[in-house]
């Protein structure tokens, strides 16, 4: 299921997927100018390993703009980048913060880029699984919230700076540079219908506003659900049967409520893990954990010393 929560942005092969209801490859996260050379590649390799379901591919592919820090218009991703990408996936922990399609974005005027976290739900509440991964770009630092905390305002220092100035301030509108974007993947193992991953998929929106932000005019918030039970449906018996198990809408909530957990979480490693960059047109800092933690013990959120903050 695929939600825009605003749609200045692209995610390829959506239609698909709102009309037919199956994922059918890899999802590719890049540049907004690297969209074609990923969706092109990720056909190929699919050609080369004979992995399609059918004789055609409408591979999903979704994008932030790094234009501040990477030359979108020298089109530095290549074939090569995304078959090594694809040769060398593997499950397990994704590396966060300057890395992947994340490596040029920015988040509430800090770093940001890549920032992965998943629930597991209790066994009464089925035992289910809620990974999310999110590609942040977005953000203003007075919005900035973390753990319920209006942090942002208290860390008005390190501001992205080209030449010498704040590019963020040259705005009489204080939410102006919220045009930024966010992709976030949702993946579960239970077993949802298309129809109930893409209420899955709203659900993300909230997870992006506990951090702060309110989804501006220009930004590119768009968001896919995926669930990897019944693997077989997609193919069914020799009559074209599929016989499937579905979640009771009654026992939703609590993936409902991972989702969104999940993805403030995801967006808040985004920036912790992060590191400073200088960029194409722009330095921008990474967030000070020091501070941070600084101001969260303010507000009464303690964090222990043993915290990778």
């Amino acid at each position: 299921g695929i939600h825009s929560f605003n749609g200045n942005g692209e995610m390829t092969g959506a239609a698909w997927i709102e009309e037919g209801g199956f994922l059918e490859g890899p999802i590719g996260l890049t540049n907004t100018h690297s969209v074609g050379i990923v969706r092109d590649t990720i056909i190929k390799w699919q050609v080369k390993h004979d992995i399609r379901y059918q004789s055609w591919s409408l591979p999903v592919v979704a994008e932030t703009a790094d234009a501040w820090l990477n030359d979108m218009d020298s089109f530095f991703v290549k074939e090569e980048h995304v078959y090594e990408a694809l040769d060398t996936a593997t499950s397990g922990a994704i590396d966060e913060g300057n890395v992947g399609g994340g490596t040029g974005m920015m988040c509430y005027e800090f770093k940001g880029g890549t920032g992965t976290s998943s629930r597991k739900l209790s066994e009464k509440h089925g035992g289910w699984t809620v990974g999310v991964i999110a590609q942040t770009n977005f953000g203003r630092r007075h919005q900035l919230t973390v753990a319920g905390v209006p942090a942002g305002v208290h860390m008005t220092g390190n501001a992205p700076l080209t030449n010498g100035e704040n590019p963020y301030l040259n705005s009489d509108n204080p939410y102006k540079q919220d045009d930024g974007s966010l992709i976030v993947i949702v993946a579960t193992d239970a077993p949802l219908l298309p129809h109930q991953l893409k209420r899955v998929a709203r659900r993300v929106s909230l997870g992006m506003a506990r951090t702060g932000s309110i989804g501006g005019n220009g930004s590119g918030d768009i968001f896919l659900a995926f669930s990897t039970a019944n693997a077989q449906a997609a193919k069914g018996d020799e009559k074209g049967i599929s016989n499937i198990q579905v979640l009771n809408n009654d026992h939703i909530d609590p993936i409902f409520a991972a989702t969104a957990y999940a993805t403030e979480e995801a967006i808040i490693n985004s920036v912790i893990a992060a590191e400073d960059m200088d960029g194409h047109e722009l330095s921008v800092k990474a967030v000070p954990h020091e501070d941070l933690k600084d101001v969260l013990k303010r507000y009464g959120r303690t964090v222990s010393s043993e915290t990778n903050c």
